[in-house]
């Protein structure tokens, strides 16, 4: 049995037990205590990635930190098209700058959960001018998620727009316009770039800025990178010097905003047709290489009858989205429409198929492609054969609203005179 302890050690325990009692302290890094203008998102591992470890969703992860670091960034995203990070990288080849990576893993396990490709534009005496693209790799929740936030957060949106047909314009834009008006939305400025002619996208812009504070402008049809980057430089600059002037806040210069080494070949009437006049102050420019011409596939025989026959299909009443693919590899030949992408057809539209063969072959019910209508909860996929094109599938998405998935099959399949037309 022990003995209790005298009144002389209570209070001698008494007396030391504040020092006992400090609150818990978080040692800082040591490039916390560096120029915050040098501070950024995750741990250096090499010259052109970094890495941040999370125990949340990606997602979660980068608003916290976003809202810690307020950085300026401009954030490039899709809607119908897969084109912004090509024109990261044609950014990026341009200025002479490598494109960066911010690999988010799960805290603990190392587990890759997000990557996300950006382009930085350091400038003397001021934090740097970041571009990132909405498009990375990660599940398809996060992924949107994602870019939600990297658009919600971005001092600039630039919204590069597929060739969408007029009755899938508006439900596109749907997910992005609630969640300007129903979260916390940060960004107050937004650029919509149109890949292709476009008469409803006027509405759609008016109807994406309604109430929700965010000033939306819309440029001509772009058809080159140069012309895109024209575009963002020129807003990004005037930009600049309109909040400067309101607010007093210096933002980063954009390389090549004043010059048109940036953006090498573009016609004069790109410039002068862009949203909003260009009158910056003087801005050193960074030298910049030539924009790097695409160099598209050779182009096939059958590209223009595949290609009419992809434009007559998307333009079907609930159509989505639609690919035609190779069944062997899973790689789109074309695309058309909005998400899910190309890839994203033709992957799950082969690994599909090829599950579906194997079960008619195990079964002895033949070595044919398979045909097949799926129902989800709110849409339908259709995967087929392409006629008269041996090795080539069909993956399409329809959605139930707007749909009548035993009218949509006899549509499709009349459209096959097309490439019986070209056949004969």
């Amino acid at each position: 049995m022990s003995t209790p302890p005298s009144s002389g050690q209570a209070d001698e325990w008494q007396s030391t037990r504040a020092e006992t009692a400090v609150p818990t302290q978080i040692q800082p890094r040591e490039e916390d205590d560096s120029d915050p203008a040098q501070r950024d998102i995750g741990r250096p591992v090499s010259p052109t990635q970094r890495e941040l470890f999370v125990s949340c969703d990606p997602a979660e992860a980068m608003q916290q930190q976003l809202d810690h670091l307020q950085p300026e960034y401009i954030a490039l995203h899709d809607i119908g098209t897969s084109s912004s990070r090509k024109l990261l990288a044609g950014v990026a080849a341009a200025s002479g700058r490598p494109v960066q990576k911010l690999v988010i893993r799960r805290q603990g396990y190392g587990t890759p959960l997000a990557t996300l490709e950006f382009v930085d534009f350091p400038s003397a005496g001021q934090s740097s001018l970041r571009l990132y693209t909405t498009e990375t790799d990660a599940d398809t929740h996060q992924r949107h998620e994602l870019a939600r936030v990297l658009l919600c957060y971005s001092r600039l949106g630039v919204i590069m727009i597929g060739d969408l047909p007029p009755h899938l314009m508006g439900s596109s834009f749907e997910p992005l316009r609630e969640a300007m008006i129903k979260r916390d939305w940060r960004n107050r400025h937004m650029l919509l770039l149109p890949l292709a002619n476009s008469t409803a996208l006027n509405i759609t812009a008016t109807e994406l800025g309604r109430g929700t504070g965010v000033a939306v402008r819309t440029t001509p049809q772009v058809t080159r990178p140069a012309d895109a980057w024209s575009f963002i430089s020129g807003t990004w600059n005037r930009l600049r010097e309109q909040i400067h002037t309101e607010a007093g806040v210096g933002l980063p210069p954009l390389p090549g905003a004043n010059s048109r080494a940036g953006a090498p070949g573009a016609p004069a009437e790109a410039v002068v047709s862009a949203p909003t006049p260009l009158s910056p102050p003087v801005i050193p420019p960074v030298a910049m290489k030539p924009m790097p011409a695409t160099s598209p596939r050779e182009p096939q025989a059958e590209d223009g009858v595949l290609g009419r026959y992809v434009h007559q299909l998307i333009g079907l009443p609930g159509m989505v989205s639609v690919a035609i693919f190779d069944t062997a590899s899973g790689q789109p030949l074309l695309h058309a429409g909005a998400r899910p992408g190309g890839t994203e057809l033709g992957q799950h539209g082969s690994a599909l198929l090829a599950a579906m063969a194997h079960a008619s072959r195990t079964l002895g019910m033949g070595h044919a492609l398979p045909e097949a209508a799926v129902t989800l909860g709110t849409h339908h996929l259709l995967l087929r054969a392409v006629p008269h094109h041996p090795g080539l599938a069909l993956h399409a998405v329809l959605d139930k609203t707007h749909a009548n998935l035993t009218l949509a099959r006899l549509q499709i399949g009349r459209m096959d005179a097309v490439l019986d037309a070209e056949r004969q």
